[in-house]
This record gives structure tokens, C-alpha cells and sequence, in this order.
């Protein structure tokens, strides 16, 4: 499955390894992610496609957001994480 604008990705390498992004625009082999923390709207990561994996096509306002061109905050993107991280960790075992 190829990743989309809008849609949620976990890091596989480098020292954000583990981190979940929302990917606000694909650049060729390049995606600009931002989590609204440490890599907020103003300064997105720029990381290759290759080393980020699709974590879900989340359904939610915000994605919405992103898809539309609305304006979003860096509120919203760490809220939305995570109410998602959340959900993920219900389902996984220890």
C-alpha cells in the first residue's frame, strides 16, 4: 500500500525511529512529516519513503484537514497521534 497524503506513518530509522507522523505532503521519494511536538507545521521532516512504513489511513477530522488544505495546528496533529497511539496500544500484547 502506498502512502498518501494525510496519512499516518511510524518511523523505521533514524533517531525518531518508533515515531508516529502525519504525512502532510509526498515529494517524489521524499515525505514531509510533522507529529506537532518535536517536528511541528513550520519545520517538517523531510524523510524517504523508504524509511518510514504506513501505520493507518485514519479517518478523523484532521486528516481531513490535510487532504483539504485547511489550516491545522500543531495542537491538533499531537491530539489526533495521540488518540490513535492509544488505540494501537489497546490492541497489542506485551
Amino acid at each position: 500500500m502506498d502512502v498518501a497524503r494525510s496519512d499516518i506513518v511510524q518511523s523505521i530509522a533514524g533517531r525518531d525511529k518508533g515515531k508516529l507522523f502525519f504525512v502532510l505532503d509526498v515529494e517524489g521519494e521524499y515525505l514531509l512529516l510533522a507529529d506537532g511536538k518535536v517536528r511541528r507545521l513550520e519545520s517538517p521532516k523531510r524523510k524517504k519513503r523508504k524509511h518510514a512504513v504506513l501505520a493507518a489511513r485514519y479517518e478523523c477530522r484532521t486528516a481531513d484537514k490535510i487532504r483539504s488544505g485547511e489550516k491545522v495546528t500543531n495542537s491538533e496533529l499531537r491530539r489526533t497521534l495521540a488518540q490513535y497511539g492509544g488505540e494501537g496500544d489497546q490492541d497489542q500484547e506485551g
